[in-house]
């Protein structure tokens, strides 16, 4: 029995025992995972297609270890420009085992019975009393407003490895204006602000490379930014 199951923004051919290795999940390693955006199915006699998922089918797997993946170089030239940049990428993998592949569909809640409306109390007529002209009122003298605080200047937060410049202006639209604010935030918040930016984030380092960039220690940053991306091509 095999599935054609989404995983990570990507399809996957998957049998029970097989070892898969998928974009980055945040789940944490040794605990179990389940996709239920499941496309087919073949039981070895009948073929179920979705449309576009199966209602009711998963495919349960355990997350094995977090690592990254072979070096690939990216080259960048433009001619007669003297323009060259070589740098390096290793993208972030979770290798999974898949334990089992369920076909059968889970049964649905039943629908609550609509409740009915009370019958509603009549009213007592209002009894208008008697209008009375009021002494007009002398102006108050107006108050100076007070000068609106400026805003506090962001930081560049594209200094932070992994952060493009629409991940930067969606965090400073949330409020992560500042290094300082970016330490102070948690993986699983950063991730849930910039769920709306195309591609595969991975906000685990992000914190702690702010904590050194807000603390002023560029070097160790740097340090560390050259090994996350497996060193200088």
């Amino acid at each position: 029995m095999y599935a054609i199951v989404e995983m990570a923004g990507q399809q996957f051919k998957v049998a029970k025992d097989q070892k898969v290795y998928v974009h980055r999940l945040q789940t944490e390693e040794g605990k179990k995972v389940t996709f239920n955006n499941v496309l087919l199915l073949d039981d070895g006699k009948n073929v179920t297609i979705g449309a576009p998922a199966i209602d009711g089918a998963a495919v349960e797997a355990k997350v094995i270890k977090h690592l990254r993946g072979d070096k690939v170089i990216v080259f960048h030239k433009k001619r007669r420009k003297g323009y060259r940049k070589k740098n390096g990428h290793r993208q972030s993998l979770t290798e999974i085992v898949i334990e089992s592949i369920v076909a059968k569909g889970a049964k649905k809640a039943k629908a609550e019975a609509p409740r009915k409306a009370a019958p509603k109390k009549e009213a007592a007529p209002k009894v208008e009393a008697p209008k009375v002209k009021a002494a007009p009122k002398a102006a108050a003298p107006k108050k100076a407003a007070a000068p609106k605080a400026k805003p506090a200047k962001a930081d560049d937060l594209k200094k932070i490895e992994g952060i493009g410049p629409k991940i930067a202006t969606t965090l400073i639209e949330a409020g992560i204006a500042t290094f300082a604010d970016l330490a102070k935030a948690k993986p699983a918040k950063i991730s849930e602000i910039i769920a709306d930016v195309r591609g595969n984030h991975v906000t685990d380092t992000w914190p702690a490379q702010a904590k050194l960039a807000a603390d002023g220690k560029w070097d160790e940053l740097k340090k560390w930014q050259d090994e996350l991306d497996g060193g200088k091509a």
